[in-house]
Formats: structure tokens, C-alpha cells, sequence
């Protein structure tokens, strides 16, 4: 059950990641004028787009491996990995931009949040696994 759970926790920040990234990477312009409020952080850089993106498909390597291979050694870093992107970017769009339209700061805090929150939790389930394991006598 647990390595379910990992693995349920796990394939929104691997989705997010491929998708945000390959994004990034391949239509860096296409992603700064569509994706929402990120065109609310002028100027467009696509050096730094691209940079982005290939640095988020890295990020969703190690995710997708954590996937298949939902040992604590992979998921551990991997999840880590997303959350040193995620619990900063949660904060910057808690406190440092103001979407035009009040339902746009609740939903995209919300979800920020819910994603930051998702890579964490990845992190803990694995960990409380080996220790589980750990006392019955065997390690994942």
C-alpha cells in the first residue's frame, strides 16, 4: 500500500514537471504568453526559459525513475530534487505577484501549494515505509 501511495504522490509533480518543462524547453515563447500569470513577470528571456525547462525535464528524469523504481534511494532525491523548485516557487506566488483576478491568486496558490505539498509527502511516506520496514525486520 505504501509504495501505491508513493507513486500516487509522485505522478503529478513527474507530469507537471514533463509537461512545464518540455514546454519551456521547446516553446519558450508559446509558454511565457499562455501559461497563466507568468507573463505577469516581464521581461521574456528565452535563454532563461529554455534553461528552465531543460533543468525541469532533468528534474522529471529523476521523478519518472522514482516512479518505476519507487525504492527510498530514488524517491528520496527525487522528490527533494522537486521540492527545492516547488515549496520557493509556492512562497513566491504567495507573497511576490498579484494575478489581475482574485480567482486566479486562489487557484494558482492553491495548486502551488497542493504540488509543493505532493513532492513532501513523497519524501515522508517513503521514509516512514523503511521504517517500518526497518522494525519488522527488513528495508526497502
Amino acid at each position: 500500500m505504501n509504495t501505491l501511495a508513493i507513486r500516487a504522490a509522485l505522478v503529478i509533480p513527474f507530469l507537471l514537471s514533463v509537461v512545464v518543462g518540455g514546454w519551456n524547453q521547446l516553446f519558450p515563447e508559446s509558454f511565457y504568453t499562455t501559461f497563466p500569470t507568468v507573463d505577469l513577470n516581464p521581461p521574456f528571456s528565452e535563454h532563461f526559459a529554455r534553461d528552465f525547462g531543460g533543468a525541469t525535464l532533468a528534474v522529471a528524469l529523476v521523478l519518472g525513475l522514482a516512479l518505476v523504481k519507487p525504492k527510498t534511494h530514488y524517491v528520496v532525491p527525487a522528490a527533494g530534487a522537486f521540492s527545492l523548485f516547488a515549496v520557493p516557487h509556492f512562497f513566491f506566488h504567495l507573497f511576490g505577484t498579484h494575478p489581475p483576478v482574485m480567482w486566479q491568486a486562489i487557484v494558482l496558490t492553491t495548486a502551488n501549494a497542493l504540488v509543493a505539498l505532493l513532492g513532501l509527502a513523497a519524501i515522508l511516506l517513503a521514509l516512514l515505509r523503511d521504517r517500518r520496514g526497518s522494525v519488522g525486520g527488513g528495508s526497502r
